[in-house]
């Protein structure tokens, strides 16, 4: 069995919600033990490089930023080497009311986690979202799964169930 750490804050309803729903598509294979850790608890670094597969959460703030949980924690990150982490990145994010920086937090955790080594999986399709800029596409894909609660949430369950679909044939 496969054990992953699902990283996110306990606090946030809406991320704990989808959360919750990816640690339970992961574990209705049989395959996966999901063990979810709270970033909003001083996070150490330990815990952080505790598992090799490793999912994250975050919703993107204001003007594009991390929230305040992840952004605390990322001058630890920056004196980490992730060679052989595998990490998978959910974001929520309201395309609407975030139209120039919609799902930035998956960029912002992405591409400061790959420049440490770490590998990134389950990149997935921007369409179906509008929106005008995000730091979290590269080659036209988010770096990991979007979630719009505000504007798209009847879609969340379905896209969920692809994404951990996808991430088991990628071999995540």
């Amino acid at each position: 069995m496969k054990k992953i750490g699902l990283y996110y804050n306990f606090d946030t309803v809406k991320t704990k919600r989808v959360a919750n729903k990816i640690k339970e598509a992961f574990e209705n294979s049989g395959e996966y033990e999901i063990v979810a850790v709270d970033v909003d608890e001083k996070l150490t670094e330990e815990q952080f490089m505790e598992y090799d597969y490793m999912l994250l959460g975050a919703a993107t703030w204001m003007d594009g930023e991390l929230p305040y949980y992840w952004d605390e924690f990322v001058p630890a990150m920056e004196d980490l080497d992730m060679n052989g982490k595998h990490i998978a990145i959910f974001g929520l994010g309201d395309q609407k009311n975030g139209t120039e920086n919609f799902q930035d937090a998956i960029g912002l955790l992405g591409y400061l986690l790959e420049d440490r080594g770490a590998k990134l999986y389950g990149f997935t399709n921007t369409e179906g979202y509008e929106f005008e800029e995000s730091y979290g596409v590269r080659d036209d894909k988010f770096m990991g799964l979007s979630i719009d609660i505000e504007n798209q949430a009847a879609l969340t369950d379905e896209r969920i169930e692809a994404w951990v679909k996808q991430l088991q044939e990628e071999g995540f």
